[in-house]
């Protein structure tokens, strides 16, 4: 075996054991994430592809894929990490740190969805949620049904939540706006955050229409979703092995059928994280993971196109949270001068949607370069 080999051997053995396929997808989504964050911040400054940005309210594009694979992930890894746990039940000890790590999670969410308030007050209002704030509370509630409830009642949970969730949805608004899913923010979900945090003044949307789009009633359905990951997560424990991966692909081109019928009555909207659009994206990801799984978690096999894949990956995958907080700390990184020395070069000959990738592609290589080195150190961050 190479060094290489021995390397990536090393890495999965020292992640805890974890999948390959499931840090190798996460880290994917990590990517994901500082891609469209970074396209929406050159957006300004140029033409990017359109599916880099998210959808200003029902459809998806590929931006409005990326966070529920992550999520998603999160729901995967509870079964394989909590294994010994679940034979022992939901104790003080697994209680107490389950509970320390949904705080810990949200906390330093709040800090990084809050630096520029907390750099000058007056400039802008405080938010409460956010996207680390959402995995948190997800984490906390699917690690504790984990280890309370059965298969079968989690499931039972899963459909309650999403079938629940659509007449939520169309109660009556108590501010008073008219009821339509099709309207962006006109919904009880967005009324509901306006009337927890002032008028919009403290939600990621703001104005009489403002929401937020991780707001508290939308953390309902990412539940079911986290909760759909465990499920995926305690099959792959126990099938291994191309009918396991078609399995996998069977379960996730249902899931798509039944995020797009359901959305012809009830929109397929991120924002709001409605009911099909947690059917669709589970779906996506699961179709995604199925190859992952049957090439990455058979038999050790150490080609060319599987270590280039892991190195990309894996340093996101197994720091996601740390590659996540520095690109919340050098967002602006892509709009600097010195990145987009390639972008102004090359725009003329290949266009803006092209050339404003390199800055991107040039910061994304930064963090990879920063969670790189801890991977080589074997420092993994845990919150």
């Amino acid at each position: 075996m190479d060094q290489a080999s021995q390397r990536t051997d090393a890495v999965a053995r020292g992640s805890g054991g974890r999948l390959l396929s499931l840090d190798v997808l996460r880290g994917l989504t990590v990517i994901g994430m500082i891609l469209v964050n970074s396209a929406a911040g050159v957006g300004d400054r140029a033409e990017v592809f359109p599916t880099l940005l998210h959808s200003h309210w029902q459809g998806l594009t590929l931006a409005d894929v990326v966070f529920p694979g992550f999520l998603m992930m999160v729901g995967v890894s509870i079964p394989l990490a909590m294994r010994s746990a679940a034979e022992r039940g939901l104790d003080a000890d697994q209680a107490r740190h389950i509970l320390g790590r949904t705080i810990r999670l949200f906390v330093l969410g709040f800090v990084l969805s809050n630096l520029w308030y907390f750099s000058d007050f007056s400039a802008t209002s405080w938010r409460l949620f956010g996207v680390l704030q959402r995995i948190g509370l997800v984490y906390g509630a699917c690690a504790i049904l984990f280890l309370l409830c059965g298969p079968r009642v989690r499931l039972a949970i899963i459909a309650a939540l999403l079938i629940l969730y659509w007449p939520l949805t169309l109660l009556p608004q108590p501010d008073g706006l008219s009821t339509d899913l099709w309207v962006r923010g006109h919904n009880f979900v967005g009324a509901f955050d306006r009337l927890l945090l002032g008028a919009g003044n403290h939600n990621y949307v703001t104005g009489p229409e403002g929401y937020d789009p991780e707001g508290l009633l939308g953390t309902l359905p990412a539940i079911a979703h986290g909760l759909i990951g465990v499920a995926i997560g305690e099959y792959l424990l126990s099938a291994r092995g191309k009918a396991s991966a078609v399995r996998l692909a069977v379960l996730g081109a249902t899931m798509v059928a039944a995020g797009l019928a359901w959305g012809l009555v009830f929109p397929v909207v991120k924002d709001i994280w409605s009911s099909s659009f947690v059917l669709l994206t589970c779906g996506i990801t699961a179709l995604v993971l199925a190859p992952l799984h049957l090439w990455l978690d058979g038999p050790d096999q150490h080609g060319l196109g599987k270590r280039l894949v892991l190195a990309a990956t894996l340093p996101f995958g197994i720091n996601a949270i740390a590659a996540y907080v520095i690109h919340m700390l050098t967002g602006n990184m892509p709009g600097w001068d010195l990145l987009l020395v390639p972008f102004e070069v090359t725009r003329d000959a290949i266009g803006d949607r092209l050339a404003s990738l390199l800055p991107i592609l040039l910061y994304i290589a930064f963090i990879w370069a920063c969670v790189e080195a801890l991977r080589r150190k074997r420092w993994f961050v845990k919150i």
